[in-house]
């Protein structure tokens, strides 16, 4: 595989810049901060990075925030770094590096982005999965490797434990439930992740979710005092149509980009109806 290389920096288009997919909304307080400090000083202090694909299009690796400001004052062209050569993992591990290192972001957030960057950690090092390290150890083989938990204590400054705490928690959410916390009224903190980061079961994890999401819970913690309450916990109602729902998104979260290609390909008729019955509005 070739290494990536970073062939130029030079201004490139706003406008052309595909800035889908990216692992979190931009923050409008972040856009609006980046706003007043080009205001003040008439510049945008760093790059964004893109990669170029071989059909020529750009697409972002790293400054959401600064391309959303870029776009907000109006400009036509941004300062970049271009990259060729980049594989997927490549750019999302740089993606996720430069809002960790360089983002105040909160515990939600982090989490997701810890999760992420261990599931492309092991893709890219696949010595490092739990039980392969331990079978190359038994054969002296293990010596330099690190662990993907000390590995990012090391690289962020932090303990093992809070990364591996972390990351318990943000494997555990599916990109609807991350969603739905995003917009509780009160901000998640770790804490609630950890608990909800031990609920192994899909519908019990949903409930959860759902009353902090709703402002119902002052926690995860008073969520599940709530639902045991009421027997939700212990006994949680089966809906045949959720668990099929449930079901189906956890494969289509555990499957690659290139299979959910395939898998909508398969299915292209079946969602073209569906669609059209969104938009008339149908059940």
């Amino acid at each position: 595989m070739k290494q990536p290389t970073l062939m130029q920096q030079n201004r490139v288009k706003v406008a052309e810049i595909d800035a889908r997919q990216r692992l979190r909304p931009v923050s409008e307080a972040g856009v609006q901060s980046l706003i007043a400090s080009v205001n003040e000083t008439g510049v945008m202090k760093d790059a964004i990075h893109v990669r170029r694909k071989k059909d020529g299009s750009l697409v972002l690796i790293a400054g959401a925030h600064r391309l959303e400001t870029a776009r907000q004052l109006g400009w036509e062209e941004i300062e970049a770094k271009i990259w060729t050569d980049v594989t997927d993992d490549w750019a999302r591990l740089m993606e996720i590096d430069d809002n960790l290192a360089g983002a105040e972001m909160n515990a939600l957030d982090t989490a997701v982005f810890l999760a992420a960057r261990k599931a492309v950690y092991e893709r890219m090092h696949p010595e490092t999965k739990r039980g392969v390290a331990g079978g190359l150890a038994r054969q002296g083989l293990a010596t330099d490797i690190m662990s993907f938990a000390a590995a990012t204590a090391d690289k962020f400054g932090c303990t093992t434990r809070h990364v591996e705490r972390m990351v318990a928690a943000g494997s555990r959410l599916g990109p609807d439930q991350v969603h739905a916390l995003r917009q509780a009224p009160r901000q998640i903190t770790l804490k609630d992740l950890t608990e909800i980061g031990k609920i192994s079961e899909p519908t019990a994890r949903y409930a959860v979710v759902d009353r902090l999401a709703a402002g119902r819970a002052k926690s995860a913690a008073d969520a599940q005092r709530g639902l045991k309450a009421e027997g939700a916990a212990e006994a949680p109602v089966k809906d045949p149509i959720e668990e099929q729902f449930i079901a189906a998104l956890k494969v289509w979260n555990r499957i690659g980009m290139a299979a959910r290609k395939r898998m909508v390909a398969a299915v292209e008729g079946d969602l073209r109806d569906i669609l059209a019955d969104l938009d008339r509005g149908d059940a």
